[in-house]
């Protein structure tokens, strides 16, 4: 006779972690203050990451009208139009984002939703003096505390956005001189050291 499985392991955690994906303000590579163009490709790669995961939402910042209208048209494909149907799997992923005009914006949307500020990590490619390691992040998060994850565009945020979050994430590094990663590989890596299943 077949006995009902029983799942012993421990109960799934309560997770408040939210990212954003800034295309404004953020630095070109001559460090002006520039507003980056959107890409379809991160949308997609990093809401599936998100997904994957268990993120509750990713916020696109942008103040442009344009780019946040080809978000929402982008949106509306793979959650409305024939992409719903062709793609059910890209449809959930796709239900994470939201569009705001600003980091202010963004702001008070996390805080009312989770009913308190959610402590506020940056990611950069460079070193900052103001670090939280991965390891303290992870048993933050899983501890239940609400936190929001910042993911900068174009040659990353301006220093006004580093002076107004809580702490930076150590940047990511290889044994390669090259340390460029595209925000795609970037958010990836960071969702599987916070909350990845090693």
């Amino acid at each position: 006779m077949l006995r009902p499985v029983v799942n012993d392991g421990p109960e799934q955690p309560v997770l408040r972690l939210d990212l954003a994906l800034v295309h404004y303000p953020v630095c070109n590579k001559n460090g002006e203050t520039i507003g980056s163009a959107v890409t379809n490709l991160d949308l997609h790669d990093i809401a599936r990451a998100g997904r994957t995961f268990g993120i509750d939402t990713l916020y696109i910042v942008t103040p442009f009208a344009d780019q946040q209208a080809l978000v929402r048209d982008i949106l509306a494909h793979w959650q409305t139009g024939h992409g719903a149907t062709y793609n059910p799997k890209r449809k959930d992923a796709l239900a994470l984002v939201r569009v705001c005009t600003d980091l202010a914006e963004m702001y008070e949307l996390v805080k009312a939703k989770w009913q308190q500020r959610p402590t506020v990590l940056a990611t950069s490619a460079k070193p900052h003096v103001n670090q939280l390691d991965y390891v303290e992040a992870r048993q933050r998060i899983f501890a239940g505390e609400p936190h929001l994850i910042l993911f900068g565009t174009g040659w990353g945020m301006t220093p006004e956005v580093f002076a107004d979050v809580d702490a930076l994430l150590p940047p990511i590094v290889g044994y390669g001189e090259y340390n460029h990663l595209s925000v795609r590989s970037a958010a990836a890596i960071v969702l599987d050291r916070v909350l990845g299943k090693h």
